[in-house]
């Protein structure tokens, strides 16, 4: 039985270098074998996350639609943007929301068992790394076993032809190599 992929970016915008590069992966991911689900997280939208809101109106219906997906799918493949060195606000928002109790249920079990393989892409020199670093830990703190491998995209602003493609073929063949060791692991441990 092929493991199942769930794919997103940590970017709410269109035409985000971040989703380009998460629709490359989750075609190399369904190409490894991965039965794969693309979301886009600009389609479920969640307020700020607040204690008070919380307490008042509970979790929101797309935290709980998102938790769901979550729970449908054996690992993550999280492509994310850097903003000021760290996790996007969005991102790291619906994490937090995902992980929060509900109805009984503990926030971690959207989380448990679940194997990631992490990637970003900037038009900066260091292609969103130094963003990828607070991902992994947030991730290994929900109990995510994060894979070593990761790709970071520099000069991302110049990597993609007009179709949507990746320029350089030593990339594709990279984000291609996580995109299998990803199907591998999660397959293992299955």
């Amino acid at each position: 039985m092929s493991p199942k992929i769930l794919v997103f970016s940590g970017s709410a915008r269109r035409d985000s270098l971040n989703k380009k590069l998460a629709r490359i992966a989750a075609s190399a991911a369904k190409d490894a074998g991965g039965d794969v689900t693309f979301v886009d997280l600009d389609d479920f939208p969640l307020p700020v996350y607040h204690g008070d809101l919380e307490a008042k109106e509970g979790v929101p219906e797309n935290a709980r639609k998102l938790k769901t997906l979550f729970k449908q799918h054996q690992a993550l493949l999280v492509v994310s943007p850097e903003n000021n060195a760290s996790i996007p606000a969005m991102l790291k928002n619906t994490l937090d929301w995902i992980s929060r109790e509900d109805r009984g249920e503990s926030g971690y079990v959207p989380y448990r068992g679940k194997v990631a393989a992490l990637l970003s892409a900037s038009p900066g020199a260091l292609g969103g790394l130094r963003g990828l670093v607070h991902l992994r830990q947030v991730l290994m703190n929900l109990n995510v076993l994060v894979l070593s491998e990761q790709f970071a995209l520099p000069h991302a602003h110049e990597a993609f032809a007009e179709d949507g493609a990746m320029r350089d073929v030593k990339q594709r063949e990279v984000v291609a190599g996580i995109c299998k060791r990803l199907i591998e692991v999660t397959s293992r441990l299955a």
